[in-house]
């Protein structure tokens, strides 16, 4: 085998490597996307803020492993003397057929569990929001404002004042 062939080979299996890796990235985001779903139907203030804790670490581990991904398919794809920002899925013609289906599988794998994880992050700010407003309008119920709601510098809704006096107090 000559030298540029095992280095290719080298190449390849580093980027078969880096695939697995984000994909198990992504697997273990998602499954701690599906925690944060879970702890907010159940309404787990406390195991949240872990969690979020937890998926900000992961978001880093997967930031990095997509960065690895990128840094080895820029090289692979100038040793294929192809541009080095060429896609991946453009890639794939030139790359020798003992390697192609790994690579077109896991590709087509990591994309399936980002878009899973994207749908989920979604769920859950959608989840969170409804939350939200629904505490929002309990404290309104509970402490009733005379002033109307007013907006932020950046146009959004403002926060509604809430009087500095006990639930008891109200109460009598």
């Amino acid at each position: 085998m000559t030298h540029s062939k095992q280095v290719m080979k080298e190449q390849l299996k580093q980027l078969v490597k880096n695939l697995r890796d984000e994909l198990i990235h992504y697997g273990e985001l998602l499954s701690l996307l599906e925690q944060q779903q879970e702890m907010i139907v159940n309404r787990s203030a406390d195991g949240l803020m872990q969690n979020l804790t937890s998926i900000h670490a992961q978001m880093a581990e997967v930031a990095k492993a997509r960065t690895d991904r990128e840094e080895t398919r820029k090289g692979l794809a100038e040793m294929l003397k192809l541009d080095a920002d060429t896609p991946i899925k453009d890639i794939y013609p030139s790359v020798p057929l003992d390697y192609r289906s790994a690579v077109e599988a896991l590709v087509d794998e990591v994309n399936e569990l980002l878009l899973k994880a994207n749908q989920r992050l979604r769920q859950n700010h959608l989840l969170l929001s409804r939350s939200l407003e629904f505490m929002q309008k309990l404290i309104q119920s509970l402490f009733p404002t005379q002033a109307g709601q007013t907006y932020d510098q950046s146009g959004q809704l403002g926060g509604t004042y809430i009087p500095q006096r006990t639930t008891y107090e109200t109460l009598i």
